[in-house]
């Protein structure tokens, strides 16, 4: 039962739980274990690149438990969330411990919340893709999908992209200008689409339009249901899982670029155009993310069955590890640098 071992990502909720429903140093309990513990373990262990054969691929393919791992996310991330809204008001909780919780309810936001959103939005099926949209409306992030599937997979390594990141350029000055600019993008993207069917922008097919007005009554709901404090603190904890995806689309394709031809046109996405991870765990607590080449080979090839590429450029470490390493500038440019110029 290969399919198993993804159910590795279900130890973050289990650590947010004991955050939310213990006191002192314990809520910073999935601080801890996503940049302390994985960290240290994928330094500590090899990283494993075994790819399935053809015929054990066809049938990993067809086998459902990877999906209905998927879908699973889905009820749990729905759950902590109302947990959430009752346990930061709790009576006599510290500052402290309210910053754990929050700290906590962001990396599940981030790590299932827009990670998971992320591998559904990649579906070809509607019901799918609304599943995917269910988790990223729970981290404020729905602009998320008309900018990732059109724009960033198209651009990706180009400087029209706005998640590829520039060599030497800082992670925190890169928050702003992809968050922002995917946001614009987004727009962009889908009007354009809308163009081309010959209809106005302002149509009730524009994703864009409908994910704004969905944003607005969710934040609405939590002000009405929730109180002030309560909105402050989902927002808060939002942030910090929008923070976390900007940090992996940094590591993913920090320094990379393709060429361009003489025509003006940007070559074809090859396999050297995304950093790789084979670390056990982060790739199971990401379903395979790290794989990351071969993801954008094919985008909408499911993640059981991502392959570990040769020929593709691999991280140091895992992507926890790197995001630490990312969020101290001056250390990432000495070692990200140097690997740059050896592909």
């Amino acid at each position: 039962m290969r399919s198993l071992k993804f159910l590795t990502v279900f130890l973050l909720p289990l650590c947010v739980y004991f955050s939310f429903t213990m006191h002192g140093l314990i809520t910073y309990l999935p601080l801890l274990f996503s940049f302390a513990l994985i960290p240290l373990v994928e330094f500590l262990f090899k990283p494993t690149s075994g790819n399935f054969s053809k015929e054990q691929e066809k049938k990993e393919k067809q086998n459902k438990i990877y999906t209905y791992i998927l879908y699973l996310t889905i009820p749990i991330q729905l759950y902590f969330l109302f947990l959430f809204f009752d346990v930061i008001q709790e009576p006599g909780l510290k500052t402290y411990e309210l910053v754990g919780r929050i700290i906590g309810m962001g990396l599940l936001s981030g790590t299932i919340g827009i990670n998971v959103g992320h591998e559904l939005g990649h579906r070809n099926n509607r019901f799918d893709e609304f599943l995917g949209e269910i988790l990223l409306l729970s981290s404020i992030n729905t602009h998320f999908l008309p900018y990732h599937n059109a724009g960033h997979h198209l651009n990706v390594a180009t400087p029209k992209d706005a998640a590829t990141a520039r060599k030497n350029e800082w992670i925190y000055t890169f928050y702003i200008r992809s968050h922002f600019t995917s946001y614009l993008q987004a727009w962009q993207y889908e009007n354009k689409r809308l163009t081309l069917s010959e209809r106005s922008w302002f149509h009730y097919q524009n994703r864009m339009i409908i994910y704004t007005l969905l944003n607005i009554i969710l934040l609405a709901s939590i002000f009405y249901f929730f109180g002030l404090f309560a909105l402050l603190s989902f927002i808060a904890a939002s942030v910090i899982g929008i923070l976390l995806l900007e940090s992996v689309n940094y590591i993913e394709h920090y320094g990379l670029l393709r060429k361009q031809t003489e025509s003006g046109r940007y070559e074809k996405v090859k396999r050297t155009h995304s950093w790789n991870s084979d670390h056990v765990i982060g790739k199971l607590m990401l379903f395979n993310l790290s794989r990351h080449s071969d993801h954008h080979y094919n985008g909408s090839k499911h993640y059981q069955i991502l392959k570990s590429l040769p020929e593709s450029p691999q991280m140091p470490t895992g992507y926890p590890g790197m995001v630490i390493l990312a969020l101290i500038p001056p250390l990432w440019f000495s070692i990200m640098n140097k690997k740059l110029q050896e592909i």
